[in-house]
């Protein structure tokens, strides 16, 4: 059995906030095409992508992803005040760039945060786990890449497959079928985003049944998970409250400022995103469903002339992107100093 200290509690609970608040910040992502294309309202889509984030938990039993942003940080290096500083930092970086409308990634945010408390408890690289970082910002640059290469695609084959359909007729079906496209992905984003705390929780956990003391590099963080199975049923149920609460700053850019969609153009970059999604979670890959989703749109505007697609809105998403780790971990290496110094916690 796990003891449960006071500074244990509070980790658990500001874990399951932030994914409350990923749920929120990253709504729009799930919602925008649906109801940019108006096949259900704002109130609807948030309700939908909601049950399926849920859905999620009895799909991805696997938690490899959870897996992968627990052992970014070589585990003998983590501490509860590492794990503490990187959530709150993440906290507040998603706060900020939900309030002003920016698209960040909540998912490097968090792995930026745990690096950054990390780095300013121990000073050097070598605390990093390179392997499992290097494939996290590689995708940063291929999920967009992948979700736009498979909307394009998907919208050139459906496209040619309506060819002789009347408008009318197309747009109807098309619009049936955007819910299970819609559904699809709010799936792969439960399955991808819900897990990103599930790893940091687990190992709070192992610390705190190890009196604190250092864990062993092949410290069982997925054994211990899959034991405790209130963990992901935890941050499922966090992530789904979360989108229920919307995402309404957001949705306004992922919707329409990046181009517009139609139900057909729907169905195929909610099918491009969730396939991009799914397969990252099988591969154990920490990918950012703002990043796949917005690359997924890009792809089928495409389809219609790359003028069609606004490249500047692309281009500050990107900015906001490639900061995203940089600045988190900045802020989460201030947020250790302040909680050593000011409230003496331990290293």
């Amino acid at each position: 059995m796990f003891g449960f200290s006071a500074l244990l509690i509070v980790v658990i609970v500001l874990a399951l906030i932030f994914d409350y608040i990923n749920g929120f910040h990253d709504a729009a992502n799930s919602i925008a095409t649906i109801v940019s294309t108006k096949v259900l309202t704002p109130f609807q889509a948030v309700l939908w992508a909601a049950l399926w984030n849920f859905v999620a938990y009895f799909v991805f039993k696997e938690h490899k992803v959870a897996n992968t942003v627990a052992k970014t940080i070589h585990p003998e290096y983590i501490t509860m005040t590492i794990i503490l500083a990187g959530i709150v930092a993440a906290i507040v970086w998603n706060l900020i760039t939900w309030w002003f409308g920016i698209p960040s990634s909540s998912s490097h945010t968090l792995i930026g945060g745990f690096i950054g408390a990390a780095l300013a408890k121990v000073g050097h690289f070598e605390v990093i786990e390179m392997v499992n970082l290097g494939k996290t910002v590689l995708f940063i640059f291929l999920s967009p890449i992948i979700g736009m290469f498979l909307a394009f695609v998907i919208t050139v084959i459906i496209n040619w497959i309506a060819r002789k359909s009347p408008p009318y007729k197309a747009e109807k079906w098309f619009k049936r079928l955007q819910l299970v496209s819609s559904a699809a992905f709010s799936l792969g984003h439960g399955g991808n985003d819900a897990q990103k705390v599930m790893g940091l929780i687990t190992v709070a956990l192992l610390l705190e049944r190890n009196g604190g003391a250092p864990l062993a590099e092949n410290a069982p963080i997925l054994e211990t998970m899959l034991h405790n199975n209130w963990i992901p049923f935890a941050c499922y149920t966090a992530i789904g409250l979360g989108t229920m609460s919307g995402g309404w700053k957001i949705v306004k850019t992922m919707g329409s400022r990046i181009t517009k969609v139609t139900p057909i153009e729907g169905v195929a970059a909610e099918s491009a995103a969730a396939s991009t999604l799914i397969l990252t979670e099988a591969m154990g890959i920490p990918v950012s469903t703002t990043h796949t989703v917005s690359g997924a749109i890009m792809g089928v505007g495409a389809t219609k002339r790359l003028s069609a697609v606004r490249w500047g809105v692309t281009v500050n998403l990107v900015w906001a992107w490639i900061l995203t780790i940089p600045v988190s971990a900045l802020m989460a290496a201030i947020v250790y100093w302040v909680l050593r110094h000011l409230f003496h916690l331990p290293a």
